[in-house]
């Protein structure tokens, strides 16, 4: 079974590899109604993934190459992280709270299932997850400030920091690069570490979804303590002993 978020970055993708794609060129590569297609494009069109034209999609203006990058992360491990943006949905705080979701595949996914139905207000730096929930009915949507780079379609930098400094959040909802008991969170980019420091510092519990590739790995800059994660989300395929290590230094660890 391939999931549509799945198959819509795989039109992303192609996308991005061809410049173009039509309705129909994609409705017979994926095998699905053309009424399908069009939703998919829309969808991508709100992530500023693509540009809808008459009878297909474009390439948005700005690096393809870059864009590329973005889809190919986003792709990797998609099952299991889709099985983690589920399992973090039931962590979202009650109706009026005040939430942080970071930039990142996994947490894009999140941001695509919130409830429909639930008031929150939502702070993000990522501008593909503003784009997503700009039309959501129930939303008090905040776009961070900052420098957006584009290899991750995200603000960071001195002036996000600077924001994130006047915040407090119920909870925040982070992505990391990697997760090891010695090193904590890491990520290789100087920015992106302080950037993320500064998320975490700003909420009341920190909620970190992390397929389970990226655990015991370690990048450049550390960002955050283990004793700074109240939760982890990741899937079935995290070893036992890391999970018990994880809980005896007080993660409370949630198998998607």
């Amino acid at each position: 079974m391939v999931y549509a978020e799945e198959r819509q970055q795989a039109m992303a993708r192609l996308v991005a590899e061809r410049g173009k794609v039509s309705v129909n060129g994609l409705a017979e590569r994926y095998a699905i109604a053309t009424e399908t297609v069009r939703r998919d494009l829309s969808v991508l069109e709100r992530m500023g993934l693509v540009r809808r034209v008459h009878g297909g999609a474009v390439a948005p203006n700005g690096s393809t190459v870059i864009e590329s990058r973005v889809i190919e992360r986003d792709c990797a491990n998609a099952a299991e992280k889709e099985r983690i943006a589920r399992a973090a949905v039931a962590l979202l705080p009650p109706e009026g709270s005040i939430l942080m979701i970071d930039a990142g595949s996994t947490t894009l996914r999140l941001a695509s299932m919130l409830p429909r139905d639930r008031p929150l207000a939502v702070f993000t730096r990522s501008v593909p997850i503003a784009a997503l929930l700009s039309g959501h009915p129930r939303l008090e949507l905040h776009l961070l400030p900052g420098l957006v780079r584009p290899t991750e379609t995200a603000a960071a930098g001195a002036d996000t920091v600077a924001a994130l400094d006047q915040l407090r959040v119920d909870s925040a909802f982070l992505s990391t690069h990697a997760l090891s008991l010695g090193h904590g969170l890491s990520t290789p980019d100087h920015a992106d570490a302080v950037t993320k420091r500064a998320i975490v510092h700003s909420a009341r519990q920190v909620i970190v979804l992390c397929d389970a590739s990226k655990l015991g790995q370690e990048s450049t800059v550390r960002f955050a303590d283990i004793s700074e994660v109240d939760v982890l989300v990741t899937d079935g395929r995290i070893g036992d002993a890391e999970r018990s290590s994880l809980v005896e230094a007080g993660v409370d660890v949630v198998i998607a």
